[in-house]
Formats: structure tokens, sequence, C-alpha cells
């Protein structure tokens, strides 16, 4: 008896990674790529229509966040399987996407040999993750240091989160706001809370800081 192949549907905001993972998992006899597309919308709006086994979700996307997307997936299509597919590396980001409904999580620097892995293992009922960052998870859930959260990540809401690493990356108010689907009051209402849980003067700082951590974040300095 034939074994059906897993259906996959790619969420990525980049054409070339949806094109080359879409084109890795072809490679694979037990996968076939139902579809793909660069925002949540339009990524819901195919899944619901034609329901994948597993979607491949990027946590930054241009318009709309991945882990909301995640959160109306298990919402409206409880069959579909996740997996993350990100460039972050913290724990925290990994307990986030696990808490809204993913069952793996691969980072982008990882060989692409995970994220078919990945797949297999979600399809089949487990979660996938890196060992470390798994370790570190379990660390977290035992017990946090006295001393409190150490990071942005550890403080900040999800969407609190989204704004904060969009100004690292430069993004303006009205640009944060056309991304994420929101007023612009809503972005400086985001900001006021942010600034406030982590401490920060006004805006230059809160600039600063996030600028700081995107850099370290995704090494990058441009």
């Amino acid at each position: 008896m034939d074994i059906p192949a897993i259906r996959v549907f790619i969420v990525d905001d980049h054409p070339l990674v949806r094109e080359g993972l879409g084109n890795l998992l072809r490679l694979e006899a037990d996968m076939v790529v139902t579809g793909d597309a660069e925002e949540p919308v339009t990524a819901l709006e195919a899944m619901q229509a034609n329901p994948p086994d597993v979607a491949v979700i990027d946590l930054s996307l241009k318009r709309g966040s991945g882990l909301q997307l995640i959160g109306e997936l298990r919402a409206r299509v409880p069959s579909i399987s996740i997996v993350v597919l990100s460039m972050h590396e913290e724990v925290t980001d990994l307990e986030r996407a696990l808490r809204a409904g993913a069952s793996g999580y691969v980072m982008k620097r990882e060989s692409t040999r995970h994220i078919v892995e990945a797949i297999r293992n979600v399809r089949g009922g487990t979660i996938y993750a890196n060992p470390a960052m798994l370790a570190q998870l379990t660390a977290r859930f035992i017990g946090r240091p006295a001393d409190g959260p150490s990071a942005p990540t550890d403080v900040l809401s999800n969407r609190e989160l989204e704004v904060f690493r969009r100004i690292g990356a430069g993004d303006g108010t009205r640009e944060i706001a056309e991304r994420l689907g929101v007023g612009m009051k809503t972005v400086q209402t985001y900001c006021a809370r942010i600034k406030e849980k982590l401490g920060l003067d006004d805006g230059q700082e809160l600039a600063r800081v996030a600028y700081q951590w995107h850099t370290k974040i995704t090494g990058r300095t441009d």
C-alpha cells in the first residue's frame, strides 16, 4: 500500500527562499509542495481552501506576523502541522512558536536536511528543534534566574517584539503600521509600552537599543 506524500505549503517573504525550499522538497519522494505565499492573508486563504499536511512558516514577514498566522491556522485549520523556519536563535522565539501552535523550529543557518527532518517529524506527531535550544527551553521551565528577564524577548509581547525588531531593521512608524496592518497611533502605543518595559528614556534610545539587538540577532550591520 502506497503511503500518501506529505503535502507542504511554504510561507516566506523572500521569493528565492520559497523557490529554493520548494525545489529542495520536490526532490524528496515522500513530499509534494502544494503552494506558497509571502504574506499571512494570502497564505491563510490558500490553506483554508486546500489544507496541506504541513506548513513551513517564517516568523519575520514583511506584512503581518508569522506568530499570528500560526495562531490563526491552529484555530481555523487545526489539522495542519507547523514548522517554523527562522533566522532568530533566541530560545524565547522557540518558546513563543511552540506556544502559538508550531511543532517544529528550524533556523535558516542550519543545513537543509534539518527542514526535511522537521517536516517528517511534525507530520508524525513529534516535536522537532535544535537539541541545544530544547535544552535551554527545558532550563527555562525548571526555573529562571533570580534577577529576572535579561532580553527584550523575555518581557515584550509578540506584537511588541515585532515592532521592536522592525525598528531595529530601520523601519519608520508609517512603514511599520503599513506592514502590520495597524494605525500609526497603534504603533506609537506599542513603542511607548516597549520603552516602559525596557526602561528606555526616549525614542532615540529605543532606536539605538533596537538596532543593537537587530545586529546581534541577524549579524548584519547595514
